[in-house]
């Protein structure tokens, strides 16, 4: 008997002294990491960092868990009592483990409810491997690890401190962590606002995140929801009547998550995530470790004006849309013949596919996952529906050259003072097309456009002035040629300069490019060396061509270039960040206006004056049917065969350019009347402008003027009156009075026998002679008869 004692007592306090152990061993992190008490001290979790415009509202975020912390005093008291009834009925009561529920749950194997509080749920989302394992044995350790951390976290932490915690780490549903997202992404609340029924909802997700989602599974989270609200009544946290009530109400979600695709601004939060990489490597903690933008919880304040990114995708959407109509019926396009001998686009495009990608990884071979794509299939492509897409049955095939159909378009809008960028539209569906055309790696030909930094270049160094005649004649530059390379665009006229500009005459930009020769290279190394004071990153080769823009340079440098003229001749870096915080609100760098004197501000006004020729009589005169008022000045551009549709366009307080045009180049415009810059491109700009400007949160006023500098005595005057008349019959690269209502079908009967098109806005009766004169009737803005040439150098 007293062996057995002995041998019952030994045991006893061998398992104890087991127990004891394994505590420490788990303790000591034997079976897996354990934080030390610094951790403990300061938890941590992976939070969100997260984007706010110029007003402080919040654009998006970057993250890998969807989480913002908020503080206790922030959360409203339905959330703390739903809460706390639901998950840790005596979270008051203990020190980190509930002895009462942990007998419960050993005695009924978990059938009538678990035995992990609050605490012990704060340390798992906090400190331990949080995953479902059905491994009891592991299940088993991390529990007791959850434990052992509970007790710290007890010691070292208030209740009202561990609710907080936990609140701010648990998961939600939709991938959504933390109270504060949860509240903002079901209800469109902050958490200090939620009512008892709202918070019922969201502590109901917890017992299981997508069975009790109220966007998924309404009636099942309507039943979960009753039954928080029913255990606030058991602990006195809720009356019987109002429960009574309430249980009766539906779940009222203003749902509205966001995420990559969503929001405002979709395309600059892309690039504004590249440039943050960039930062956050270059940048420390003060434990040595680099930021992660994913992890950190920073705190990203940009310059960008909501209602101004608002505006400028309505009119990437307003225009892109009914200009897609013409391209679509389009005869080679209706017809697939554009495709013909692009053979080799389309398979790159296949081999690209994710379809592509997931046949082959699967062992098929290339003939049989080449079959597929020549297969009709349900699927949803891109359509400019409310949706942003529609369902179709097509070959997958057919379906990469409906999507390299589509038209896209960059617009970017800044203050060329500052240089802030106001907003940043990159294409025309983020969801379906990533690709941004308005950052430093996007180039395509520029045409005209680059002509006011030549005309600038001129009047800086060469002695130019406005009112200096050039000849609109063919120039010959040695080994290099002829330029242009035809003269069928060269009307052999003497003409000012201010009305080369506004009629875009590239013989006349050829003949200023010769009149820079100082070096022996016909003016175009000159004139590079030009565009690199300006900060134009592109490399640029010294051709004379570059006079009419056949070089490629990306939209966001061409808008840092046309700064210096409505700053006065300061060119002005695009900045879009403002300042970068902690996820404590510690200001971590600020960034200020970056600009520097490139020309003088008789040069800038010079050339401002020229450019409000080109809007009031040139070819962006078409630009005054859409409403907008105010000084306005621009210049149009449009390459060979139509590929690309330019505008850049400024006032006193606002500078915005635009891009048109197709990914694969020889998907274009036939017609140069609907391609060209002035239809293409500009009516974004003015779409944009006029609701801009007619809204004072925009902070634009339409009275405002282009000032002109002290040391000019007397203004440069380039209108009617003066002398500035266009030449009738004039071959205008991107001529065209009208608005987007005038857009036709092109049927090639405008063209004459040289290959030359009369343009035919609709207001006026079509005139079949060759001259195709008409008589101006618009005294405020002359508008003279625009020849076109077919394909525009």
């Amino acid at each position: 008997m007293e062996k057995a004692i002995k041998i019952v007592w030994r045991v006893t306090f061998g398992s104890i002294l087991l127990f004891i152990s394994f505590l420490l061993l788990c303790n000591w992190g034997v079976f897996g990491k354990m934080p030390d008490i610094e951790d403990i001290q300061n938890p941590s979790a992976s939070l969100s960092s997260q984007v706010y415009a110029q007003d402080g509202s919040l654009m998006g975020k970057y993250y890998l868990q969807d989480r913002v912390n908020v503080e206790y005093k922030h959360i409203a008291a339905p959330v703390l009592d739903a809460v706390i009834a639901t998950e840790d009925e005596r979270f008051y009561n203990h020190s980190g483990i509930d002895l009462r529920a942990l007998g419960r749950a050993v005695v009924g194997l978990g059938k009538d409810g678990g035995a992990s509080t609050i605490t012990m749920q704060t340390a798992k989302n906090l400190f331990t491997d949080n995953w479902a394992t059905k491994n009891f044995l592991v299940r088993g350790i991390q529990k007791f690890k959850e434990a052992i951390i509970a007790v710290k976290l007890e010691r070292n932490f208030t209740k009202e401190e561990i609710v907080t915690l936990y609140l701010n780490t648990v998961a939600f549903s939709d991938n959504v962590f933390g109270i504060r997202n949860a509240a903002k992404t079901f209800f469109q609340k902050e958490p200090d606002s939620i009512n008892v029924q709202e918070a019922a909802v969201l502590i109901g997700m917890l017992k299981g995140a997508t069975l009790y989602n109220p966007r998924r599974n309404y009636n099942k989270s309507l039943d979960r929801r009753n039954v928080v609200m029913y255990q606030m009544v058991k602990n006195n946290k809720l009356d019987k009547t109002t429960y009574d009530s309430l249980k009766l109400q539906p779940i009222n979600l203003h749902y509205k998550k966001l995420d990559e695709n969503a929001g405002l601004g979709p395309y600059f939060r892309m690039i504004l995530g590249e440039e943050l990489k960039k930062w956050c490597k270059e940048h420390q903690k003060s434990n040595g470790k680099n930021y992660d933008l994913y992890r950190d919880g920073l705190k990203i304040y940009t310059t960008i004006n909501p209602q101004m990114q608002q505006y400028a995708e309505e009119a990437v959407e307003k225009h892109i849309s009914s200009m897609q109509k013409y391209l679509s019926a389009q005869s080679n396009i209706k017809s697939g013949s554009v495709w013909k001998g692009r053979e080799n686009v389309l398979e790159a495009a296949m081999k690209q596919s994710d379809r592509w990608r997931n046949m082959q990884s699967e062992g098929a071979d290339e003939e049989t996952i080449k079959k597929s794509f020549h297969e009709k299939t349900k699927m949803k492509v891109f359509s400019w529906n409310s949706k942003r897409e529609a369902d179709t049955v097509m070959t997958p095939y057919d379906s990469i050259k409906y999507s390299r159909q589509m038209l896209q378009a960059g617009f970017m809008v800044m203050d060329p003072i500052t240089g802030e960028v106001k907003a940043w539209v990159g294409g025309i569906d983020f969801k379906n097309y990533k690709y941004d055309h308005v950052n430093f790696n996007t180039k395509r030909q520029v045409g005209s456009t680059i002509k006011p930094l030549l005309y600038g270049l001129a009047i800086e160094e060469a002695g130019f002035t406005p009112t200096s005649m050039v000849q609109d004649v063919q120039q010959r530059f040695g080994a290099y040629g002829l330029v242009p390379a035809t003269s069928k665009t060269c009307t052999g006229s003497t003409m000012p300069m201010a009305q080369a500009l506004a009629g875009s005459r590239n013989c006349a930009s050829a003949y200023i490019m010769k009149q820079l020769d100082n070096s022996g290279n016909n003016g175009a190394k000159r004139f590079v060396d030009f565009l690199k004071r300006c900060d134009f990153k592109t490399k640029l080769e010294a051709y004379p061509s570059i006079a009419l823009g056949s070089c490629e340079i990306s939209l966001f440098e061409m808008m840092q270039g046309y700064t210096m003229f409505p700053g006065r001749g300061f060119n002005a870096q695009p900045m879009f960040i403002t300042r970068i915080e902690d996820r404590n609100g510690n200001v971590l760098e600020t960034f200020v206006p970056q600009r520097k004197e490139v020309i003088n501000d008789v040069t800038a006004y010079s050339v401002i004056k020229m450019m409000e020729g080109v809007m009031k009589f040139g070819t962006g005169r078409s630009i005054w049917g859409y409403n907008v008022k105010g000084e306005i000045a621009g210049k149009t551009g449009t390459t060979n065969d139509n590929s690309d549709a330019w505008f850049m366009g400024y006032t006193p307080q606002l500078l915005a350019g635009a891009w048109v045009g197709c990914d694969d180049r020889f998907v274009r415009f036939n017609s140069t009347y609907i391609g060209q810059g002035a239809h293409a491109a500009l009516p974004i700009w003015a779409y944009f402008y006029a609701k801009a400007s007619n809204d004072p949160a925009c902070g634009l006023d339409v009275t405002s003027t282009f000032a002109k500098p002290e040391t000019m005595y007397n203004d440069i005057v380039i209108d009617g009156i003066s002398g500035f008349v266009p030449i009738p019959g004039g071959e205008v690269e991107d001529g065209g009075a009208g608005s987007s209502s005038e857009y036709g079908e092109d049927d090639n009967s405008d063209y004459d026998d040289s290959g030359n098109y009369y343009e035919q806005p609709t207001s006026e009766k079509k005139d079949t002679s060759k001259s195709g004169n008409k008589q101006n009737t618009d005294s405020k803005h002359p508008t003279p008869k625009a020849i076109l040439p077919k394909k525009n150098k």
